[in-house]
């Protein structure tokens, strides 16, 4: 398990503005969050309400208007674009709903990808990873097959393989069981909710209310500023 704060989220007074035509929209305002290491977190909320402007925050994709961000005690809100990329490869795993695997890979070469851009893993350490990832997700015998013969479940396990890759303190998830059927979305679910147990701090998006039972805590979105922000009694039970 892992006992740094590398996986610690820390948010103060969040805004974030677009300019659309001669308007100024605020998609995020006066968010404020501070998220422990190992943490299991549900970001939910209406489509409009400011969920994927704030992953792409936690994720150094977008930055803020105003406010400081700092995961890991790294200052993002402040980094350069070249510094983003850097850290982002190295500390967050990013899980999409479309799996967003690359068709001409093998499964296997899907998951190296992390490791081949940040250098993080000798070169001869990468399969032997990538074959560990997925042995422990159950898609072992995938990886040599391209993500087109694989069933939606078994995408999904690739893609969490591909975003544990690097080893990151931070997994963020966004509607990772959209595309799923329920006996499988749950399965994912309990994998998820179990690499959290093990110290990982996950921030999931996600519109299923049955899956509660998996969270340490949700947080409410609604236009732009958290509406609620909950502690769950069944956490970690």
């Amino acid at each position: 398990m892992r006992t740094n704060q590398s996986g610690q989220i820390v948010l103060e007074n969040i805004g974030r503005d677009y300019i659309t035509g001669s308007r100024r929209f605020a998609a995020l305002s006066g968010v404020s969050i501070d998220i422990g290491a190992g943490e299991c977190v549900a970001v939910v909320g209406k489509s409009g309400s400011g969920k994927t402007t704030l992953t792409n925050l936690l994720t150094g994709i977008d930055s803020p208007s105003t406010g400081t961000i700092y995961i890991g005690g790294n200052p993002i809100h402040s980094m350069s674009q070249n510094a983003l990329t850097a850290w982002r490869g190295r500390h967050v795993g990013v899980i999409f709903q479309f799996f967003q695997l690359l068709p001409t890979l093998t499964v296997a070469e899907n998951v190296m990808l992390p490791m081949d851009f940040c250098a993080t893993f000798a070169r001869a350490e990468r399969r032997p990873r990538a074959m560990a990832l997925l042995e422990r997700l159950g898609i072992a015998d995938q990886a040599d097959k391209l993500p087109a013969d694989l069933s939606g479940g078994q995408q999904q396990r690739a893609a969490i393989a591909r975003a544990l890759a690097n080893d990151p303190p931070i997994l963020v998830a966004d509607e990772p069981t959209g595309n799923l059927d329920s006996a499988t979305a749950d399965d994912v679910m309990s994998l998820l909710a179990a690499l959290a147990k093990e110290g990982r701090t996950l921030i999931i998006v996600t519109h299923e209310h049955d899956f509660a039972r998996f969270f340490t805590r949700t947080i409410t979105l609604c236009d732009g500023i958290i509406t609620s922000d909950v502690q769950s009694p069944r956490a970690n039970k």
